[in-house]
């Protein structure tokens, strides 16, 4: 869940955006059907602390919630499936879905690659597997035991998967081997003078090839597992490292998302599942965050991996004087104090952004687009689940607290 600038500001824009992303396979077969609509839970009265009714805004960002984290879960798993940990430590790996249970680990020397940024990788895969897990699980929960409808984007399920042997061969919601990953969020965490909420100049990319062209963040069949005289392959290299970034930009989104539509909700008691559940994708977007600056030198075709330690900008190629060297440097992973809400009132350490038109619903799906996930193979044309993730998107950013 990752914000960019190109959002829209209405309904025309919107259509622009469809039309030329040119989306297919379906998109409106189940559209509407999943808007937030007139629910018992509406003018309903809780149990608990907060007797406020849920409104219609709460169940459309509860609704729009859910399916981004299905989303989530969706290309969490795939990951886990191949790099996940297994069970080498005291504490099991009981992954499950729908009350099956999930393969992890098939791919070995992808692990020993990803081990390369930390070795605790295989892990935090498997966690935050079942974190997003848990999250679209408790949100449908949530939105049914308040009379609203809860959400399944399995029809939408139509990419293949990995062809590394082993890899369970139904389709997925998520195209994991075409990526366009922006990577301007780090850069973005470190500026003390610049916040996307305030304007300004656009950030630059850490990694700048990533933002140019596709790649893969998973081993596409057995041959990109091949080792090189024993050792793992510059490829192979490149593609863990690939994930290790998108790990971070997938999860650097929620943790602006969460907290900008939590200033939507009316009840208090969905402000406490949003306050949470957001708490979460903060945690992990800061363990990403410092695995990512763990991705070692190197150079794979079109990707190169620059060194990480402050002393050359990426995008320039040449030396960084020492007052902007902090926007490189890999350990620098606490957000820098910048300005916030006014200059005025000088700078803060803050997450940013957390405003509607940089961090909220449509800006979310705007930058799952942008990265490539419903890119149907073989073809410019994304699948179905767009239109679908867009007015559940445009529903939620429409939301306005009542009193």
């Amino acid at each position: 869940m990752k914000e960019k600038g190109s959002v829209f500001s209405g309904a025309k824009n919107r259509r622009s955006f469809l039309k030329s992303s040119m989306v297919a396979a379906g998109a409106a077969t189940m559209g509407a059907a999943m808007l937030p609509g007139t629910s018992s839970a509406f003018g309903r009265e809780d149990d608990d602390h907060d007797r406020s009714p849920l409104t219609k805004g709460d169940i459309a960002i509860l609704t729009f919630l859910s399916a981004l984290e299905q989303v989530e879960a969706d290309l969490w798993i795939q990951y886990a499936e191949l790099g996940g940990a297994t069970n080498q430590g005291l504490s099991p790996i009981d992954l499950s879905l729908n009350n099956k249970p999930i393969t992890t680990g098939l791919a070995p020397n992808y692990i020993t690659a990803l081990q390369v940024l930390d070795g605790d990788m295989p892990q935090y895969i498997a966690d935050n597997t079942d974190d997003e897990i848990s999250h679209h699980r408790f949100l449908n929960n949530y939105l049914k035991s308040k009379g609203a409808d809860p959400v399944d984007l399995s029809e939408f399920a139509i990419l293949p998967p990995s062809q590394v042997s082993g890899v369970p061969t139904h389709s997925r919601l998520t195209n994991l081997k075409q990526l366009t990953i922006d990577t301007s969020w780090w850069t973005r965490l470190r500026s003390a003078t610049q916040n996307p909420d305030l304007g300004g100049k656009k950030f630059e990319n850490v990694i700048p090839d990533l933002a140019k062209a596709p790649h893969t963040a998973i081993p596409l069949d057995d041959n990109d597992l091949a080792l090189d005289k024993g050792q793992i392959s510059t490829h192979l290299q490149a593609i863990a490292s690939t994930a290790g970034f998108h790990f971070a930009f997938i999860e650097q989104g929620g943790s602006s998302l969460y907290p900008a539509l939590a200033q939507k909700v009316t009840n208090l008691e969905v402000l406490r599942v949003l306050l949470s559940i957001g708490a979460s994708e903060i945690m992990h977007f800061q363990t990403w965050h410092d695995k990512a600056g763990n991705a070692p030198p190197l150079t794979d075709g079109n990707l190169t991996f620059p060194p990480l330690d402050g002393s050359v900008d990426p995008n320039t190629k040449s030396a960084v004087q020492p007052q902007t060297a902090n926007a490189f440097q890999a350990n620098l992973i606490m957000p820098e104090p910048t300005v916030f809400l006014n200059p005025s009132l000088g700078p803060v350490s803050i997450l940013r952004p957390t405003s509607d038109a940089q961090g909220g619903a449509v800006a979310s799906v705007v930058s799952f687009v942008e990265d490539g996930l419903f890119l149907l193979p073989g073809t410019n044309q994304n699948t179905g689940i767009v239109n679908v993730l867009m007015r559940l998107a445009e529903a939620a950013d429409a939301a306005r607290r009542s009193f």
